[in-house]
């Protein structure tokens, strides 16, 4: 039987995990986008999402809740006043996984994590000039 199996380990300590997955969450509410392993992706959408929902609702009961959670007061404040709103007419799936590509030193399975309203946008490459290259 499987009772009490659910979770990723992810190969670390009970504390390590923790602190991964806090950094992670932090880093997706920040920058909107993430990159990284599969298994760390699927382990930190539930926690993405459940704080989103949170955010929702914007009590200050819930912002002391995140802010035991996140740590940084600027996270949360980006949670509740920007992220949050943006999906108060959806009922859930905030967020999208992408697969990728394989990392060149491990081969390890890479994936995005983004918000499903994020639009991605390539930076534009400054063109180097060619009279500096010379001298």
């Amino acid at each position: 039987m499987r009772h009490l199996k659910g979770g990723f380990k992810l190969r670390r300590n009970p504390s390590h995990r923790k602190s991964l997955l806090r950094n992670l969450t932090a880093s997706i509410i920040e920058k909107n986008r993430i990159e990284t392993t599969i298994a760390k992706v699927k382990a930190v959408r539930p926690i993405v999402e459940k704080l989103i929902t949170m955010g929702k609702s914007g009590t200050l009961a819930d912002k002391r809740r995140a802010l035991a959670y996140l740590y940084r007061r600027k996270t949360v404040k980006i949670l509740f006043d920007e992220v949050a709103p943006r999906f108060m007419d959806r009922a859930g799936g905030y967020t999208r996984i992408i697969h990728t590509d394989f990392r060149k030193g491990d081969g390890a399975e890479l994936a995005i994590l983004e918000f499903t309203d994020y639009i991605f946008q390539q930076k534009e490459k400054k063109a180097k000039d060619k009279s500096k290259a010379k001298k």
